[in-house]
Order: structure tokens, then C-alpha cells, then sequence
């Protein structure tokens, strides 16, 4: 049975070793920032909603090369806690039926609705990460989103996107101060344990 320091070290090591995920929350910037630029174009909501899925797509093979850039780790077989990652990121798939509802019967609400999906899925790596601007951001994204989903006109939908390109940008940084905290701590933790 892991004693409480130990099962803080393990969540420490993620945060470290992973950095916070931000190669993950960089390459979400940019796509957002690309999906933004999708939805200037003067195409139906639901051609900007079909080109943004596609811009979507490129999020994981975009993580996997910042990875390199930031050299932060995304398997660590000896830590327990490192799997629960990948189920905490497929758990936001299973949202995707409404998304493909909403894009299919209400394509002007489409960017909202993934714009509120993917800022609510960060709650649960508040957490896992140890890092408490996931869960601040969790409810952020999501209002901010509504909000402007409910007062812009069909015309301006790319406001949407462009606010999540922000958000995400701020919880980079605010991920970033986190990670500095979180290194501290964990050398502290693991110079204790051992």
C-alpha cells in the first residue's frame, strides 16, 4: 500500500517528467488558432465545422513532435499512476456523439460545443498533474465559451475559437509557473524518500 508522500511523489513525477502536458495544451493553441482562422472563412457553419474536425486530427501528431522540442515524457512504465493519462484524454471522446449531434442539427453551435468539451475535460488533470490551473481553466473555457456563443451572430463564430486560442495560451503560462512549483517540490519529495 503507497503511503501518502509516495502517492504524492508519483503524481509529482507525472507532473515534472510530462511538464504538465504542455506539449499537449501548445499544439491545442495552435490548432484552436488554426480553427479561428478556419472559421473567418465566409463558408457555411457547417463547412467550418467539417474542416474543423480535420484540423482537429492534427493534434496528436502535433503533441508528439513538441514532445521532442519540450523533451517531455510520455510513457514512464514504472510510475502506477502514468495509464490513467490516456484514459483521462479518451474519456473526452466519448462527448464526441454530441458534438456530431450538434454539428449535425445545429452546425452554428458546433464550435461552442467542442470549444466547451475540451475546456471541461481538463478538470480531471488538475489532479493528475498536480496542477491546479487545469481545474481554474476547466470552468473558465467552457463559461467563456457559452458566453459568447449566446451573444455572437452567425458572422462572428471565429470569436470563439480565437478565445480558446488565448485561454489555452494563459494556461501554458499559468501551466508553466505550475511545473517550476511542482520541480521544487518533487526533488524535495524524492531527497526525503530516499
Amino acid at each position: 500500500m503507497l503511503l501518502e508522500e509516495e502517492f504524492t511523489a508519483l503524481k509529482l513525477e507525472l507532473s515534472v517528467k510530462a511538464k504538465n502536458g504542455l506539449d499537449f495544451i501548445v499544439a491545442a493553441s495552435m490548432v484552436w488558432a488554426v480553427i479561428a482562422f478556419v472559421w473567418t472563412l465566409p463558408n457555411s457553419p457547417t463547412q467550418n465545422g467539417f474542416i474543423t474536425f480535420f484540423v482537429g486530427a492534427t493534434m496528436l501528431p502535433l503533441a508528439w513532435v513538441l514532445s521532442k522540442v519540450f523533451r517531455t515524457t510520455w510513457t514512464i512504465t514504472h510510475n502506477p499512476l502514468q495509464p490513467l493519462g490516456l484514459w483521462l484524454n479518451f474519456a473526452q471522446l466519448f462527448y464526441f456523439p454530441f458534438l456530431i449531434f450538434i454539428y449535425s442539427k445545429y452546425p452554428q453551435h458546433f464550435i461552442m460545443t467542442y470549444g466547451i468539451i475540451t475546456g471541461a475535460h481538463f478538470f480531471p488533470y488538475a489532479w493528475f498533474y498536480n496542477a491546479k490551473p487545469f481545474a481554474v481553466m476547466a470552468g473558465v473555457i467552457p463559461i467563456g465559451c457559452l458566453l459568447i456563443g449566446l451573444h455572437t451572430s452567425g458572422a462572428d463564430l471565429y470569436l470563439i475559437p480565437a478565445f480558446m486560442t488565448c485561454a489555452l495560451l494563459l494556461l501554458v503560462g499559468l501551466l508553466l509557473t505550475s511545473y517550476r512549483h511542482n520541480k521544487k517540490a518533487y526533488l524535495l519529495t524524492v531527497a526525503h524518500l530516499h
